[in-house]
């Protein structure tokens, strides 16, 4: 489908969902938002280790000719174990930049005990959990998309990771539930087969009558 263009009209959710998109403005890092608890990207080939936990950097993109904010995942950083409130040192370009990624109603969520509390500096960076984005436009008080941009960017020396995996239709699931239901299927019918021959098998006929 088209690449649709983030500054050339207001899009939904439902427009864009999972849509390729543009978007051309400058970052605004001074209110990034850093998702904890976020495994490692796996890419598409399956390397590398899934294990290590890190963050989701969430960055607020203002676009150009637009009063609107666009929220984008940057990419995936490494946590700091023995510092857990450090955060990594990224790069962020300064200026007007192009950018292309997936649209995406959220960037994921994870398990949390309790919610982040009101008491938060909107203009400062900040660790939390899940990523709101109600929450977000409430907070700072401008207008935002109804959707986060999953950045797409490759080869770009950041200090983020974007090994992202491919997006699937679903249709593998469904292929190992029929699987499983047929096989199912197949072990009841050898089970009724190697019954019904057990029954009639020549050990149990006495006198030309089945015992």
């Amino acid at each position: 489908m088209p690449i649709l263009n983030a500054n050339a009209a207001v899009w939904s959710l439902e427009e864009a969902g999972e849509r390729r998109m543009i978007a051309r403005g400058r970052y605004i890092p001074e209110a990034a938002v850093w998702l904890d608890n976020r495994p490692r990207p796996i890419p598409a080939g399956g390397a590398g280790n899934t294990a290590q936990a890190g963050f989701y950097l969430m960055m607020p993109f203002q676009l150009e000719g637009r009063d609107e904010v666009l929220w984008v995942n940057r990419g995936w950083a490494p946590r700091n174990n023995e510092r857990r409130e450090s955060l990594p040192p990224i790069e962020t370009p300064a200026g007007i930049v192009n950018i292309e990624g997936l649209v995406f109603a959220h960037p994921g969520k994870v398990y949390a005990l309790g919610t982040e509390g009101d008491n938060v500096d909107p203009n400062k960076p900040r660790i939390a959990q899940n990523f709101d984005l109600r929450r977000e436009s409430l907070l700072h008080g401008w207008v935002q998309a109804p959707f986060i941009l999953r950045l797409e960017e490759s080869g770009v020396s950041d200090g983020l990771l974007r090994e992202w995996a491919p997006l699937t239709s679903g249709v593998d699931r469904h292929y190992a539930y029929a699987f499983q239901w047929f096989a199912l299927a197949f072990a009841g019918f050898v089970f009724w087969l190697l019954s019904g021959l057990r029954q009639y098998r020549p050990g149990n006929v006495v006198n030309g009558d089945l015992g």
